[in-house]
């Protein structure tokens, strides 16, 4: 029997999470047995994490990797440190991972690479271009060459982290995705939720400083108005590759 992945949330804020856990599961087509969450903002990761289940799912969050160290609530520390653990065994290849958004500078801080404020992203949706490997992934390879595909961060990776292969890119945000060996993936954007899921998770962040306030229909308007069609068979391909992997 095939072990269920499990999403991590990082959010602090659980209507948010509540909404990201279901897009995350309609996205990737999976029972809700199939998907269970544990919330690293409470907990640290339970003991036999590694050994229940098959692969892990992690979130975006209002955290930022880049703000000082001395900044950083207790619970933050707690959040990056479990994400920390588990993208340590992924990229031992002994599990399979994909971070999203937050999760993207916590993996490249792992490796070495700076996290700054240099490379933001406004919310709504963006045009992301796939590499000559992206294309040729098993994962991000089953989209189209070019996508859309949701952002809204403050910060991004200053280059590729040494050792992975970038995936995808755009002009805003050059580090839009990158893998690790074959069991650890990254991408900057947000490749789980709908138009409806995202402009929810805007209204509960309307006023987190991703955009002016006063803008929300506006912004709304452009979200609602996207096909974000690719950025769901990636992670329908990661739950089958999790599976494929967990016979």
């Amino acid at each position: 029997m095939t072990r269920a992945l499990l999403y991590v949330c990082v959010r602090p804020q659980r209507d948010a999470a509540d909404g990201e856990y279901e897009s995350f599961r309609l996205a990737m087509g999976l029972e809700r047995s199939q998907l269970a969450r544990h919330d690293l903002v409470e907990a640290p990761l339970p003991s036999g994490v590694f050994e229940n289940y098959s692969g892990f799912i992690v979130g975006g969050s209002p955290f930022n990797v880049a703000d000082p160290e001395s900044s950083k609530p207790a619970a933050q520390l707690q959040v990056e440190a479990g994400l920390e653990e588990i993208a340590a065994e992924a990229a031992a290849q002994r599990t399979s991972a994909m971070f999203t958004c937050f999760g993207i500078g916590i993996v490249a801080r792992m490796l070495g690479t700076a996290v700054s404020r240099a490379y933001p992203e406004d919310t709504g949706p963006t045009t992301v271009t796939l590499t000559a490997d992206g294309g040729a992934d098993q994962l991000t390879g089953v989209m189209s060459p070019t996508f859309t595909a949701f952002t809204a961060h403050k910060e991004g990776a200053a280059e590729l982290p040494e050792g992975t292969i970038q995936l995808a890119t755009n002009d805003d945000c050059p580090v839009q995705a990158f893998r690790l060996g074959d069991r650890l993936y990254a991408t900057q954007f947000h490749p789980e939720p709908t138009p409806h899921a995202f402009t929810e998770r805007m209204t509960i962040y309307r006023d987190g400083g991703y955009f002016d306030s006063r803008d929300y229909d506006a912004v709304a308007a452009r979200v609602l108005a996207a096909s974000v069609t690719e950025p769901p068979r990636l992670l329908r391909a990661f739950a089958l590759m999790c599976a494929k992997n967990d016979r």
